[in-house]
């Protein structure tokens, strides 16, 4: 009895040890694997932490959450952070831990295409994304380097909100459509599209998704922050070295609409070109990049050193450097 007893307690204390952190991601898709993998493998509890995991689809509304205190830390495009320093906000964005190094959108096609061209494009309609946000930026980005201009050489449709974009194509709008997976190969699967190229593959590495806290949590809770990037360490590193089976294993909870062979496909494609990022250092190079991007879009509106928007160190010392 006092066994069980003593033991019920101890239960009771260790959870009551783990502390909240709120975190919203700016969408739901297996190209943030390595995060589900942390909660599903306990290595968030395994650092203390309880981990409320919300959607808060589009990057305008995840950057507000973030503002506003709804959320401790956000998953979202690094280039959020350069729009928010540009307002002269007192409490700037930082990141500091790194999840996905390539654009994680492939680009789909309304009609079965045997042989395709990024030419193919001129004269469609492209349903593309949001303008200003990352996967709109990358997108044009290899369309201009394959020669063809957005704003002239195709009709290029931006004014559908994020979370609706898909379902606008799969109601008929649009020859061409940019989409994140699962939603990619779920198309694909249905015969809604057809999946012809990929934009991750095209683009080469950037800091595309990471983790970002205003500078006062980092500073006020840099434990905690620090407790956070060594479990999502552990997972990237834990996806690194496992199978795109024993990955969709994991992840399943988390998307139990996704069939099992879908999950696997997806997996293995952001595996095979390199999308997840395998420790959660975002390098200089990488940031540089992403501002090259930007200024291409035209959306850079000012060049921002790495040591003012990345802070390194919390991820230095997750991976022990």
């Amino acid at each position: 009895m006092f066994l069980i007893a003593f033991f019920s307690f101890a239960g009771c204390t260790q959870k009551e040890k783990l502390e909240k952190v709120r975190v919203g991601e700016v969408t739901h898709s297996l190209f943030y694997a390595p995060l589900y993998v942390a909660i599903g493998k306990g290595y968030f509890k395994e650092a203390g932490l309880d981990v409320d995991l919300q959607t808060t689809a589009g990057g305008d509304k995840t950057m507000t959450a973030l503002l506003s205190n709804g959320i401790d830390i956000a998953l979202v495009g690094s280039e959020t952070t350069i729009y928010v320093h540009s307002q002269g906000a007192k409490d700037p964005v930082i990141n500091f831990a790194q999840l996905t190094q390539t654009d994680g959108t492939f680009l789909v096609s309304r009609k079965k295409v045997d042989s395709f061209s990024w030419r193919d494009l001129e004269g469609t309609t492209f349903l593309g994304q949001r303008k200003g946000g990352m996967p709109q930026m990358a997108g044009e980005f290899v369309l201009k380097k394959h020669g063809i201009d957005p704003q002239k050489d195709l009709n290029l449709i931006q004014s559908i909100e994020f979370a609706n974009i898909a379902n606008a194509f799969a109601s008929g709008t649009g020859d061409y459509v940019q989409l994140f997976e699962p939603t990619a190969s779920i198309f694909e699967k249905e015969g809604r599209g057809h999946i012809v190229a990929s934009f991750g593959a095209e683009l080469g590495k950037v800091p595309y998704t990471t983790f970002m806290a205003k500078e006062s949590f980092l500073k006020k809770d840099a434990k905690t922050a620090e407790a956070f990037t060594k479990a999502i360490y552990k997972a990237q590193q834990w996806v690194d070295t496992h199978s795109p089976a024993e990955i969709a294993k994991v992840t399943a909870p988390f998307f139990k609409d996704t069939p099992s062979d879908i999950m696997v496909k997806v997996i293995e494609r952001y595996k095979n070109q390199n999308s997840y990022a395998t420790n959660p250092i975002l390098d200089e190079e990488e940031w540089n990049n992403l501002q090259s991007i930007m200024k291409e879009a035209g959306e850079l509106p000012k060049q921002v050193p790495h040591a003012e928007l990345v802070n390194t160190k919390i991820a230095e010392k997750a991976i022990g450097q």
